[in-house]
Formats: structure tokens, C-alpha cells, sequence
């Protein structure tokens, strides 16, 4: 019960100071799981990864709670989603209500016009971070190119593009 209490600090902390939705959680939830407390090793994260962009819902919500099942089960999973998903909560309810009062104010006005870049340099900061331990062969560089023209120049959704990769790399695995 002690090291759930912890972990759920751990995401609602998590949850309440990480600015760019899931994605940018992401490398957060690294740095906390894997790096600092190594409660999941790196193949575990890419896993949950990989299984939370295949299912609905928000990427960080999903990762955290699997990670929440892995370690304590069911309730673990519930502790886990909350603790991450409580501080969005009421953190939004708040902002909502200031916003409202301020919306025409400069100051926020201008604060926006620099958190929205910080919130992509996190993004690409994931990719990076992500992208180190992943295999880089011409079958790894094949998909991520595939996946971008496919997106991009096709138009095909993300999770179609994620379901034919998932379907080539088990024929790629099976073949090899």
C-alpha cells in the first residue's frame, strides 16, 4: 500500500506540473519510471507506448495505467489513472473560470504565444527520446517512412497506419 501511495504522488505530480497534454507526458513518465525510480524498463515503456496509441483515449492516461496494473493489479490501474487525470481536472476547472474573467488580458494573451512553442519543443524532445532505443534498420526506417507518407500524402488515419505497421511487422518477424 506504501509504494502505491507513492506512486500515485508520482503521477499526480506528474499530471499537475507536465503543459502539452499526453504526448508531452510522456518523457516525464520516463524520466520518473524508468530513469529515476526504474520501476519499468525501457522495452516495458516502448510496449505501453506502442499498446496506449492503439487504443483509445489519451496516450499518458493509458501508459499510466498500465503501468498501474502492472504493479498492483486493478486498483492499481484505477489509482493510477486518477492520480494522473485528478489535477487536469481541477486544474482546468480553475483556468476556466480565470480565463474567462481575463481572456482579454495581454499578458495571457502573450504567455499562450510562448507555451505553445515550449509544447512542441517537448514533443520533439519524445521523439527523440523515444526513437534511442528503437532498432534503427532499414525495416525500422521503412515503417517510420511509410507511416509519415501514409499520413501526410495519403491521408490515412493514424490508428490505420498503426494497424498495418503492427500487421507488417509480424509478417517482417515471421519472415525472418
Amino acid at each position: 500500500m506504501k509504494e502505491l501511495i507513492k506512486i500515485f504522488f508520482i503521477f499526480f505530480r506528474i499530471g499537475a506540473l507536465t503543459i502539452g497534454g499526453g504526448y508531452a507526458m510522456i518523457p516525464v513518465i520516463h524520466k520518473e519510471l524508468v530513469d529515476r525510480e526504474k520501476i519499468v524498463t525501457e522495452d516495458e515503456f516502448l510496449d505501453y507506448i506502442a499498446v496506449a496509441q492503439s487504443i483509445p483515449g489519451i496516450i499518458a492516461v493509458n501508459v499510466s495505467t498500465f503501468i498501474g496494473y502492472k504493479l498492483h493489479g486493478v486498483l492499481g490501474a484505477i489509482v493510477i489513472c486518477l492520480a494522473v487525470v485528478l489535477p487536469s481536472f481541477l486544474i482546468i476547472i480553475a483556468l476556466a473560470n480565470v480565463l474567462m474573467l481575463y481572456r482579454d488580458s495581454t499578458f495571457i494573451v502573450k504567455s499562450f504565444s510562448g507555451i505553445r512553442p515550449a509544447v512542441i519543443g517537448i514533443m520533439i524532445f519524445s521523439i527523440y527520446k523515444l526513437s534511442k532505443p528503437l532498432d534503427k534498420n532499414m525495416f525500422s526506417i521503412g515503417i517510420i517512412i511509410a507511416t509519415i507518407a501514409a499520413i501526410l500524402v495519403f491521408n490515412i488515419h493514424p490508428i490505420i497506419a498503426l494497424i498495418l505497421s503492427g500487421g507488417i511487422g509480424v509478417i517482417y518477424g515471421y519472415l525472418n
